[in-house]
């Protein structure tokens, strides 16, 4: 069992947070659903940001789940960290991570049935999810004749930190060489920041009441997950918005890129000139 909270204000507060990073960060991933759906199109997406993502997300609702409702994972985390630290997982946390896989499969079915160009997933990105699972494969033998469960579940919580930093790079650098941010949605950055800074505020509240750190190092996958999400939502945001602004027009085409803009050879008020000239 998780330890009471010494201030009921800092409680509310705490839990107002947390709610308030899961909405967030749930709210986020349909912006770019919504944005595949209307245009029928998943161009300027990058699938390996979305492969990658699954893992991440799968991973980290193996870490979710195993804490909030192993009794033995909560034993051993007690035993190492102190009987009186809280579980550094909510119910908000485990909720988050089943909606996160969920959603993300549903965004890789969209990129199955439309249009997505001469886009596809790269070997590279093949191999880092073999890698990564074969990984977890091998740390379940290890923790297994031992029963080093808070070990085991603190491998998937690694993996799902690495997978958290390497997923943006494949969409960074995208949009850096399309020099634009068309097909993905400024949206779901937004709604991430704003998921990262209250989830980094509610385990700040939480160390607060308890004074006491061991919340952020205890539970370091959760602290980088945010350090490093607000890093690259800023880079996003600058890309976006500084470096490649979109055009009015750029959003309604599902295949528009920056070269495609081109002046025609024939404007309509010339034809309709040409036409009054021969009545």
């Amino acid at each position: 069992m998780t330890s009471a909270w010494n201030s009921f204000h800092l409680e509310v507060l705490s839990n107002v947070l947390g709610w308030t990073a899961f909405f967030a960060w749930s709210i986020s991933f349909y912006p770019q659903v919504i944005l595949n759906f209307r245009r029928k199109s998943v161009v300027g997406l990058n699938f390996d940001f979305v492969v990658l993502n699954l893992t991440k997300h799968s991973s980290y609702l193996i870490y979710n789940a195993s804490v909030f409702f192993s009794s033995a994972v909560q034993r051993q985390y007690h035993e190492k960290y102190g009987f009186k630290e809280m579980i550094p997982v909510a119910a908000n946390d485990v909720a988050f991570s089943i909606h996160a896989v969920l959603i993300t499969a549903f965004t890789l079915f969209q990129i199955a049935i439309y249009e997505r160009g001469n886009q596809k997933v790269s070997k590279i990105s093949y191999a880092i999810v073999f890698v990564a699972w074969f990984a977890a494969a091998v740390c379940c033998l290890v923790a297994l004749p031992s029963h080093s469960w808070l070990w085991l579940v603190s491998c998937f919580n690694t993996l799902q930190v690495t997978m958290t930093v390497i997923k943006y790079i494949p969409q960074a650098v995208m949009n850096f060489r399309r020099k634009s941010t068309i097909g993905f949605s400024i949206g779901n950055i937004l709604l991430d920041l704003v998921g990262g800074l209250t989830n980094y505020g509610q385990m700040s509240v939480q160390s607060i009441d308890q004074n006491s750190w061991v919340n952020f190092y205890g539970n370091i996958g959760k602290t980088l997950l945010s350090l490093v999400s607000i890093f690259f939502d800023l880079v996003f945001i600058f890309q976006h918005y500084v470096l490649y602004p979109a055009k009015k027009t750029d959003s309604s085409s599902p295949h528009f890129t920056p070269e495609s803009k081109v002046e025609p050879l024939v404007k309509p008020s010339d034809v309709d000139s040409l036409q009054s000239e021969n009545v």
